[in-house]
C-alpha cells in the first residue's frame, strides 16, 4: 500500500436506514433517524469515539422544519463542541462530502459526520390516518455554517408558462436531447422504459431499496391508473420517489485518527477525487438544451485527478432524478460499456429522499468496494434543474497523489452559451424543447422553450387539445410556431 499522509481522508463508517412502521407513532422523526443511522455507522467502523470526538456534522436540508439539525444530532451523540453545517436546497449533496474531505485534508478537522434523513412516507401515512405528528421544535437555532445557492433555480418567465415541479424542466431538456440524438419519440420512450426496468431489477436485489419488485418496461413506458403521465414523456415511474423514510450516515476521518482509534484498514474506503460545477443558469436560457458542459468538464477533470480512465470504473451510481439526468451523463461522461448505471436501483426504485440520495448511494458504493480489491466506484450528483453537477470517485485502494478536488465552475460558465429571455414576445419562433404537463390523467398544458429569430429566447404555452395530442406523437423540436400573448400555435 502507498504510504499515506496522516491527514488523508478515509471513509470508515457507513450505514443506511429505512423504516416502514406498522404504526405511524412507532416511526422515528428525521432527526432521530439521523442520530440512529450515525450510531450504526460508528458501530460499522467499530468505535463510538468517532461520534463523541466529531469536529463537524454536516446535513443537507430536507422536508422538515429544523433550523440546525446537526445541532440536534451533536447534542444527542455527545459531540456538542462540533461545528454544525446545513446545506440548503440548491447546494450539491456532494459538496458536503467534499467539504468534509477538504477539512480533513487541510488539517482543519479529524472526524466529520455527514448525515441526512427524510420521513415523508411516515408523514403521508399520518395524514391518511388523520394523525398530527410532532416534530422536535427547533426554529431559532442557527447552524455554524449555512450554505446557500448563489442564484435562483428558475425564472419568472418559466413559472408564468406553467412550469413548477422539476419534472417539466427535465422533460423539456430531454426532448432537446432526443432531437439532437436523432431518435424518434417512440424510440426515446422505449429506451427510457428499458433503462428504468433494469433499475427495478437492480433494486429487487438491493436489501436497502424502497421498492423490491421488478417492473416491466411496458408498464413504465405507458400511462395507467397506477402510473400516471406527469410531464410527457415522463410517467410516475420515471420520477424520483420522494415519499420514503430513509436515512444515511457517513463517517470520514483522517488516516492518523483511524490509526489512533484502531479502525481496521479493511473498513477503510478511499475518496480518490471529487469535482463539481456550481455554474447557475435557468433552463430556458441554456442555448444548448441537450448539452451539459458541467458534467463533461467535471468528468474529464475527475479522471485526471484520480489517475484513472473511464474503463477503470467498476461500480457507479448515476444521479437519476429523471431520465434526462442519466441520459445526458451518458453523453457527456463517455462512460465505459457494460457497467450497470446504478447499484441502488436508482431514485425511482431504490428510493430518492429529497436531498440526501447521494449519501445513500455513497453508502452502497462503499459497502461494495470493501468486498472488492483494486476497484473504483463513481457517484454523481445533480442539484436544481441539472443546474449544478458533481462527481466523486472512491477506491478500495488509495490515490497515490492523495485525495484531490477541483471546482470547474469557471470553465463550465465559459462553455455554456446563454440566451437572453424575452417576455411579451409576439411573432415566429422555433421550438427548442417542449413537454406536455398533466393534471391527474388529463393533458393540461404544453410548454415550449422557443428560439427567436434574433437569437433570444422565450417560453410559451398552449392548451389546445389538438396541439396537446400532436406533441405526444411526433417530434416538434425544430418546428416553427407563432407566439401570441404567451401562447404558441
Amino acid at each position: 500500500m502507498t504510504e499515506l499522509a496522516p491527514n488523508t481522508p478515509v471513509l470508515v463508517g457507513v450505514a443506511a436506514l429505512q423504516q416502514r412502521p406498522e404504526s405511524v407513532n412507532e416511526g422515528l422523526e428525521p432527526s432521530a433517524m439521523m442520530i440512529e443511522v450515525l450510531r450504526r455507522a460508528a458501530a460499522d467502523a467499530g468505535t463510538e469515539e468517532l461520534l463523541t470526538r466529531a469536529d463537524r456534522i454536516e446535513v443537507p436540508k430536507g422536508m422538515w422544519n429544523y433550523s440546525d439539525p446537526a445541532r440536534l444530532v451533536a447534542d444527542a451523540l455527545g459531540a456538542s463542541a462540533a461545528t454544525t453545517v446545513l446545506g440548503e436546497i440548491g447546494i450539491l449533496q456532494q459538496s458536503l462530502i467534499n467539504r468534509a474531505c477538504a477539512s480533513i485534508n487541510n488539517g482543519e478537522a479529524q472526524i466529520v459526520l455527514v448525515t441526512g434523513a427524510e420521513a415523508k412516507y411516515r408523514g403521508l401515512q399520518a395524514q391518511i390516518a388523520g394523525i398530527e405528528l410532532q416534530e422536535t421544535a427547533q426554529a431559532e437555532a442557527v447552524p455554524d455554517v449555512l450554505l446557500e445557492p448563489a442564484a435562483e433555480l428558475w425564472s419568472a418567465l418559466e413559472s408564468s408558462s406553467g412550469l413548477g415541479m422539476p419534472v417539466g424542466y427535465f422533460a423539456i431538456m430531454d426532448s432537446a436531447l432526443r432531437y439532437a440524438q436523432g431518435i424518434s419519440v417512440g424510440e426515446h420512450r422505449d429506451q427510457m422504459a428499458a433503462m428504468y426496468a433494469e433499475f427495478s431489477q437492480i433494486a429487487a436485489a438491493n436489501a436497502d431499496a424502497w421498492v423490491r419488485e421488478p417492473v416491466a418496461a411496458e408498464f413504465i413506458r405507458n400511462p395507467s391508473p397506477g402510473n400516471k403521465m406527469l410531464a410527457f414523456p415522463y410517467t410516475k415511474l420515471h420520477n424520483s420517489q420522494w415519499n420514503v423514510d430513509q436515512a444515511a450516515g457517513l463517517i470520514f476521518c483522517s488516516v492518523a485518527m483511524a490509526t489512533e482509534l484502531g479502525i481496521d484498514p479493511g473498513q477503510w474506503v478511499y475518496p480518490l477525487a471529487a469535482t463539481e460545477s456550481n455554474a447557475m443558469s435557468v433552463v430556458a436560457a441554456r442555448k444548448e438544451l441537450h448539452r451539459n458542459h458541467g458534467f463533461r468538464l467535471a468528468g474529464q477533470r475527475l479522471l485526471e485527478l484520480a489517475g484513472r480512465s473511464a474503463e477503470d470504473i467498476s461500480l457507479m451510481e448515476l444521479y437519476s432524478c429523471f431520465p434526462q439526468a442519466v441520459r445526458v451523463q451518458l453523453q457527456e461522461l463517455e462512460l465505459g460499456q457494460g457497467v450497470p448505471l446504478s447499484v441502488t436501483g436508482a431514485m425511482t426504485f431504490g428510493g430518492g429522499p429529497l436531498n440526501n440520495f447521494v449519501l445513500q448511494s455513497t453508502v452502497k458504493i462503499a459497502q461494495m468496494l470493501r468486498r472488492a480489491e483494486q476497484q473504483s466506484g463513481l457517484v454523481t450528483s445533480v442539484s436544481g434543474m441539472n443546474t449544478k453537477q458533481a462527481l466523486a470517485l472512491y477506491g478500495s485502494e488509495p490515490n497515490p497523489q492523495g485525495w484531490q478536488f477541483a471546482d470547474v465552475t469557471a470553465a463550465a460558465e465559459a462553455a455554456t452559451i446563454l440566451c437572453e429571455l424575452v417576455e411579451d414576445y409576439e411573432g415566429p419562433a422555433t421550438i427548442a424543447g417542449y413537454t406536455v404537463l398533466f393534471q391527474g390523467a388529463q393533458a393540461w398544458r404544453a410548454v415550449a422553450v422557443c428560439d427567436l429569430p434574433d437569437g433570444k429566447r422565450t417560453v410559451a404555452y398552449s392548451e389546445q387539445n389538438t396541439i396537446l395530442e400532436a406533441l405526444q406523437v411526433g417530434e416538434f423540436c425544430g418546428r416553427q410556431v407563432a407566439v401570441v400573448e404567451g401562447q404558441f400555435s
